[in-house]
């Protein structure tokens, strides 16, 4: 796989953006600010923290006047985490200085603190996040202590497990990713921290197992679909269509995502050129990044729990078992990073499907949001992550006639103004709109959004149905 930045080089250290993994620092900053950033990372998922160069990537080093000694960076760990040690590796690496001097930059490498919660000097607790060191509140505090308990199930050894369970062309899928053609597989595994004396771990088989639920019954995802929008029971029952997988999470992504494709409903849609098409009744972003987001992050050691994608003719529910991890919230699910199974997260990653910094969360949003549906709602109903996704599917499938299609041609829509394409648009998606809804998607005044629908009722487009010009609940539809 071709990378422009090969990491822990000199070119990586300079330019690679602060993520949640990698942080850089000037020699110049007080050692002891820098024990926040360590403490970040024990706490979150262990990182690379380089003492040397400018958040700019001029390359400064030790020469520069103001820098501390390489010896007061090293010592201050062991000096101001004595109530609870982390481990640190120190690296010094020979650089030429932006002044062309020989010169040195440090490197820290952090690792993660699965078991116990890091406290600063200060009795102040840190945790990383995207690219910031963020100060815990109490509570978050609390949330981190109980979470340390089910951070590291994914690493619990697989008794009676071996390279024997493991899939190779899953490894081989990896292989490819990676650019790595000729890595022996207990190699790969070893370097992922997913094989152990020869057993694996329950990340392992998540990932690579032929068939993880051997071992981890509940590592599976069912389908279920219903007809109309309760679930009956008994002689009412009305499951119209079953599916459980229950392969390894790659292979469940990808067979998932197929299937549930060919479940989805489709409606005529306008698009940006006044052109009908055809277009599926929720963004395939939408839910499939919800199914991602489960098999990432949802909580393995709970036996008996698998996910659970449920479709009703108005809405999809995906749900995900135990809440949701750490100190992630329904209030800053969109903002946040966090995972419980880091190990998962990172491999899921370099396959190209979990995103960096809750890009994939905020999608979700603009997905829904640019088809005119409601926002994703996330919820935690008896000790478990739901995310529901609703259609207007009842309205989406407005009758196009055939004398609405004669007036409404690419060259008349090419006639309209900005405005006025998106009120039609919207009608297509939701049969009906007031001059209030207009001035919401146009972000006009209330006088243009009645100009605006004035001027499709004039073109013929548009019927306004109310009683007199006053009328609360007067709107308009397609004609």
């Amino acid at each position: 796989m071709n990378q422009e930045l090969i990491p822990n080089t000199i070119e990586y250290f300079q330019s690679a953006k602060e993520n949640q993994f990698f942080d850089r620092k000037s020699a110049k900053v007080e050692p002891k600010d820098i024990i926040r950033h360590i403490v970040a990372f024990a706490n979150a998922n262990g990182g690379t923290l380089v003492i040397g160069i400018e958040n700019d990537g001029r390359i400064t080093g030790f020469r520069i006047k103001g820098a501390h000694s390489i010896e007061d960076y090293k010592i201050i760990a062991a000096k101001y985490l004595t109530e609870t040690p982390i481990n640190i590796s120190f690296s010094e690496v020979a650089v030429t200085n932006i002044n062309g001097e020989n010169d040195i930059i440090l490197v820290l490498e952090i690792e993660a603190s699965y078991r116990t919660v890091i406290k600063s000097f200060d009795h102040e607790v840190y945790l990383r996040q995207g690219d910031a060191s963020v100060k815990l509140t109490y509570e978050q505090r609390t949330q981190l202590l109980y979470d340390r308990g089910q951070r590291y199930f994914e690493d619990e050894i697989v008794e009676r497990s071996s390279l024997n369970d493991v899939d190779e062309d899953i490894v081989n899928l990896y292989r490819k990713h990676m650019g790595l053609p000729n890595k022996p597989t207990h190699e790969i595994l070893e370097a992922r921290g997913m094989i152990v004396d020869g057993k694996l771990t329950t990340a392992g088989v998540l990932l690579f197992g032929k068939n993880p639920t051997k071992y981890l019954p509940q590592a599976r995802l069912r389908f279920i679909r219903y007809d109309g929008i309760f679930a009956q029971t008994g002689k009412r029952l009305n499951i119209i269509k079953e599916q459980t997988f229950d392969s390894a999470i790659p292979k469940i992504i990808v067979e998932a995502r197929n299937f549930i494709n060919t479940q989805m409903r489709e409606f005529q849609y306008l698009n940006n050129e006044g052109v009908f098409e055809r277009m599926p009744e929720y963004p395939e972003f939408a839910w499939f990044e919800g199914i991602v987001n489960a098999l990432t992050h949802r909580n393995y050691s709970m036996y008996g729990e698998h996910i659970r994608f449920i479709m009703f003719d108005d809405r999809i529910e995906i749900y995900s078992p135990r809440l949701l991890p750490n100190i992630v919230t329904i209030e800053n699910i969109r903002h946040t990073r966090y995972s419980r199974n880091p190990k998962i997260a990172r491999v899921l990653s370099e396959f190209g499907w979990v995103k960096e910094m809750n890009e994939g969360v905020k999608r979700i949003y603009t997905e829904m949001q640019s088809l005119f549906l409601k926002d994703p709602v996330y919820s935690e109903p008896g000790h478990q992550v739901l995310l529901l996704l609703e259609n207007n599917v009842l309205n989406r499938y407005v009758r196009i006639t055939d004398s609405l299609k004669k007036k409404l041609t690419s060259e008349i829509f090419d006639e309209l103004n900005d405005d006025e394409k998106l009120i039609m648009q919207y009608l297509f998606m939701n049969g009906n709109i007031t001059a209030r809804q207009t001035m919401t998607i146009t972000g006009k005044s209330i006088v243009t959004a009645r100009k605006s629908l004035k001027n499709l009722e004039s073109r013929g487009l548009i019927a306004w149905h109310g009683n007199h010009n006053n009328d609360p609940t007067q709107y308009y539809t397609l004609v």
